[in-house]
């Protein structure tokens, strides 16, 4: 029998041995180097090879849509085409450049360095229109794709521009409630993603680029769509009537603090942000501080009466319109005696509401003014919000205390002035002014609903309504807003003419800012109207200017909701004929209703044309309404009543056309005469 030597023996096992050893190590190094890729690098490596197979693109994310108090949209989100492009597998780089450039409208040379750029992604333009992107469409060019994106659309244009604000490119809120509620409209960054083929182009598989059905949410605003276009209406025409600047309208229910509309002129389109000029975007009834005048005499009443320094029947002197403090001489345009608080309010006496702050006390009328919110932001739900200025009393000197009590001074926004007003019309409480109802989530939930909120009781409901009933007396006869009042409805107002201030060098001579502030109906008041117009040209009063549009919103208003008149229409009262045959034209006085007079013929009116009103033998106030209401402009000669007028009554003028009118002085009646010769 064959037999291994012994030591030969013993190597083989020490091979033997070692080839054991070195296949478990082995073993044991292949093991591990698996579960170091499988389980130990496994998200690494994954994420890795996924990125070498797949895409990834940041869309714009789904925007919830913003509605006005009825469900009406304002702002919602479509669809539409972008173009981007990979370089990679562009041929003729120069030649795609030229074509895009033509379609896109896009600079060649731009186009032609992303085209030429080492990335495998670039953006061409981003939500173009269905135009632009069939004709893309048709070059069929390698390499040049689209896909969908969503794109901000506001059906309305421009109504309420200034409340929706507008979102970017990146569909980030830049302005308005856009901007203010970002969080909520825009929940997520939405991202496509797609396959990437052996030559690394993007192969998208159906239904990459749908919404993944997360949308931001809905916010349903305070504002009312139809109260909106009234009242931008109505402002758009009163600011080219009367040549002005420019002009801001707010609209509140003084009750809850619900902004109901609030437009500013001059506006702009939401769908071409790109046209508009940052004066056009400005939001001047929350960032224009204005010196408000004679309409903050209202403030400084309500002051006095509710601190018990003055009573409402109490008399002041008025100095006949003329009143020295120190060196400064304070002036009135009507030389008046003893008035009452309805007939320093009625008269607008700048005298009576000097000597009515002296009685008040400076520190004390400033507590009621800050109570009242002035010097102090509103806190509505818009951004950049201005607060006003009012110094502190500290620093008021006597001629300051003078000045503030009727408006001078004193820095407000129309917002302010509104929310201030809001207060006196619901009693007494200062309510916090919102534009935003609720937040409605993608689901259809309420997600969080903003009630009315109170900052703080301000006067008592008695002085509110005391107030309120001393506010009619402007609109009425012999007041400086008889052109606010409304047929059917007492109109509690205060009208103001300021001139625009140059800081420290003083007011300028032949700038103004004309605004009429009020609420109705005045018994039960459901609106509260703010109506500032900046440096109009014809006219610069507020009674002429702003009160007839005032009166023209509330009108329109209360019809839409529903809102009964509250007495029967009122006959104007109508003066004594002159005994002169050749003024017999003049018969009618200056106090006589547009209405007596409007007997136009009936005319083939053309499109944006309207019929020339009839203004012989009326006022020149009266003329004025009766123009702006027509939505015609004045050219007015003469003093007195109107005797002749070119085009003639019925005639038909475009709108806007100017309508020139001759006045004569009125003549004397016979009760006038009989007491010029009582007087000799």
């Amino acid at each position: 029998m064959f037999s291994i030597p012994t030591d030969r023996r013993f190597w083989i096992k020490i091979r033997v041995g070692l080839l054991v050893i070195a296949l478990f190590v082995g073993a044991v190094t292949v093991a591990w180097g698996a579960w170091d890729l499988g389980v130990t690098r496994k998200a690494e490596l994954t994420l890795l090879a996924k990125e070498q197979y797949t895409r990834q693109i940041k869309l714009s994310a789904r925007r919830g849509m913003l509605l006005d108090r009825r469900g009406d949209e304002l702002a919602v989100e479509v669809e539409v085409d972008s173009v981007y492009a990979d370089p990679r597998l562009i041929k003729t780089p120069q030649a795609a450049a030229k074509y895009l450039c033509l379609i896109l409208g896009k600079d060649e040379k731009m186009l032609l360095g992303r085209l030429t750029s080492k990335k495998h992604f670039v953006w061409l333009k981003r939500r173009i229109s269905p135009e632009v992107a069939a004709k893309v469409k048709d070059l069929n060019l390698d390499g040049v794709s689209m896909i969908k994106e969503s794109k901000r659309f506001y059906p309305n244009k421009s109504l309420a521009a200034h409340v929706i604000g507008f979102a970017g490119i990146d569909s980030r809120g830049l302005e308005g409630i856009e901007r203010k509620f970002d969080e909520q409209l825009l929940r997520k960054q939405e991202v496509a993603t797609g396959l990437s083929d052996a030559h690394g182009r993007m192969v998208f598989s159906k239904g990459a680029f749908e919404s993944s059905g997360i949308m931001g949410s809905n916010i349903k605003l305070t504002i009312d769509r139809r109260l909106q276009y009234i009242v931008e209406h109505e402002l758009a025409s009163a600011v080219r009537i009367f040549e002005a600047k420019a002009g801001h309208i707010t609209m509140m229910d003084p009750r809850t603090g619900e902004i109901l509309a609030l437009a500013n002129w001059p506006t702009y389109n939401l769908n071409r942000i790109d046209k508009s000029t940052a004066d056009q975007r400005r939001n001047r009834a929350v960032l224009d501080v204005f010196e408000p005048g004679s309409t903050f005499k209202v403030f400084t009443l309500s002051a006095a009466l509710n601190s018990g320094k003055l009573r409402p029947d109490e008399k002041i002197f008025c100095e006949h319109g003329l009143m020295k403090i120190h060196d400064v001489v304070i002036h009135d345009d009507h030389r008046d005696g003893w008035l009452n608080p309805t007939q320093c309010l009625k008269r607008s006496s700048n005298i009576c509401f000097a000597k009515i702050a002296e009685r008040v006390g400076k520190k004390r009328l400033y507590h009621y003014l800050r109570r009242f919110g002035f010097g102090d932001r509103t806190h509505v739900q818009l951004p950049f919000e201005m607060r006003g200025t009012l110094a502190h009393y500290k620093k008021w000197r006597d001629i300051d205390t003078a000045t503030t009590a009727f408006g001078q001074g004193v820095g407000v926004t129309g917002l302010q002035m509104v929310s201030a007003l809001g207060a006196i019309a619901n009693g007494g409480v200062l309510m916090k002014p919102r534009l935003v109802k609720k937040i409605i989530g993608s689901n259809g939930e309420t997600e969080r609903e903003f009630t009315p909120k109170s900052r703080r009781r301000v006067i008592s409901r008695y002085t509110a309504r005391m107030l309120g009933d001393m506010m009619t007396a402007v609109t009425e006869e012999g007041g400086t807003g008889t052109q606010g009042s409304l047929d059917g409805f007492l109109v509690a107002g205060k009208t103001g003419t300021a001139q625009k201030s140059v800081g420290s060098r003083g007011y300028h001579k032949d700038k103004w800012i004309a605004s009429f502030f009020g609420f109705v109906p005045a018994d039960d008041p459901k609106l509260v109207i703010s109506v500032v117009i900046d440096e109009p040209m014809i006219n610069h009063y507020g009674g002429t200017v702003a009160a007839p549009v005032l009166r023209r919103i509330a009108d329109q208003s209360m019809r839409y909701l529903g809102i009964a008149p509250r007495f029967a229409k009122q006959q104007k009262r109508k003066k004594t004929k002159t005994i002169d045959d050749k003024d017999k034209v003049m018969a009618e006085t200056m106090d006589m209703g547009i209405e007596d007079h409007l007997d136009v013929p009936k005319a083939l009116i053309g499109e944006g044309q309207v019929a020339t009103p009839n203004l012989i033998g009326i006022s020149m106030t009266t003329a004025l309404q009766a123009l702006s209401d027509h939505g015609l402009r004045p050219l007015f000669m003469g003093s007195g009543l109107a005797i002749e007028q070119a085009p003639p009554p019925g005639a038909p003028v475009d709108d806007g056309e100017f309508v020139q009118v001759n006045f004569h002085p009125v003549p004397e009646t016979v009760d006038s005469k009989r007491s010029n010769e009582n007087n000799k």
